[in-house]
């Protein structure tokens, strides 16, 4: 699949330009750096998958975009205009262009309401009055993510964790949306299930121009789905570049651990694994440097010393690691 940012020289849908959130610890003055001063594009038409350990920022960077968490600073740019300060009454009218796919299926549909009131709820927010209108709307959308509208009236419970997704996509493309914003969808499905809903969202995406930033700690996945990726790492974004460039040629250390780790779906043939030491270190104390150091078999003294920014060490492959050939050459042609 190409994108369209591959094909056209367009401004990108969405710009972020160093994005910060820090949570505040209860009863402390601890602060949780969750993410920690990004800046990334996403093109119209394209998914952008998001990959890294749980914790590291991944599930945050997602919800800010949308502001269901309020950024600490930075910016957040879609259609060239800023959403960070936006008035609520402004950022309600955007909502209709951005929307979100939970994780967990289970959780995020509400069990009092009928499947019909859970994917109409979009519409009658946004001005929607007549209820046949929105009646033909819905059974419209489930039939676009394989569902039968004659079930409109039952509830959640009555649905397995596949089919509740597919209500989660619904009610999602419910008022037409540029962006979704893809929270780990397919985490807390069965595999046979996973695929069937990845196919599910490259078809919607064909069929109405969507664009993703899918967010997964599944590696597999997102090499499936994905035009481009960003790694992340205890709230810092290392690596960025075309998927099939990233899974063939990974320049950061952590990058090459996690792809080490894929299984290979075939005995015969064996991967060098990079074992990883150590734990993650907490995002209250982060390390000095570049995050990565304390577990990194690249790390040298001068690791602890310099915080690393994402360079364009080929074309369209940025990353962040001063051990890297080429990192040098990049700092010394931006200065």
């Amino acid at each position: 699949m190409e994108s369209n940012a591959e094909t056209k020289e367009l401004r990108p849908l969405v710009e972020v330009r160093s994005l910060v959130k820090h949570f505040s610890v209860e009863k402390s003055d601890d602060l949780v750096r969750a993410v920690d001063d990004i800046s990334f594009d996403i093109f119209s038409g394209e998914t952008l998958g998001l990959v890294g350990e749980s914790g590291c920022g991944k599930s945050t960077v997602g919800r800010c975009l949308i502001r269901l968490h309020e950024p600490t600073s930075g910016d957040i740019l879609f259609e060239g205009k800023n959403l960070v300060g936006l008035p609520k009454h402004d950022m309600q009218q955007l909502r209709r262009e951005m929307q979100i796919i939970f994780q967990d299926p289970y959780a995020s549909l509400n069990p009092r309401m009928s499947i019909r009131s859970i994917v109409a709820e979009p519409l009658k927010i946004h001005g929607m009055s007549d209820r046949n209108e929105r009646k033909e709307r819905v059974a419209d959308l489930l039939n676009k993510v394989g569902l039968d509208p004659a079930y409109m009236n039952r509830y959640p419970h009555e649905f397995s964790g596949g089919q509740r997704q597919r209500i989660g996509i619904a009610r999602a493309l419910a008022l037409n949306p540029k962006l979704i914003i893809c929270d780990e969808p397919v985490s807390a499905l069965d595999v046979s299930v996973q695929a069937q809903v990845v196919n599910l969202l490259q078809d919607l995406q064909s069929e109405f121009g969507l664009t993703y930033l899918f967010i997964s700690h599944g590696l597999a996945v997102v090499e499936h789905i994905s035009n481009r990726v960003a790694v992340m790492y205890l709230g810092k974004i290392v690596e960025i570049a075309k998927a099939d460039e990233l899974y063939s040629d990974a320049l950061h250390p952590y990058t090459k651990a996690l792809l080490s780790a894929i299984p290979v779906p075939d005995p015969k043939v064996k991967r060098e694994r990079i074992v990883l030491t150590g734990d993650v270190p907490t995002p209250i104390d982060p390390p000095s440097g570049c995050r990565f150091r304390t577990r990194c078999p690249m790390a040298i003294e001068e690791c602890s010393q310099i915080v690393p920014e994402l360079r364009e060490i080929k074309i369209g492959h940025f990353a962040a690691c001063i051990r890297i050939d080429g990192y040098e050459k990049a700092v010394s042609t931006e200065s």
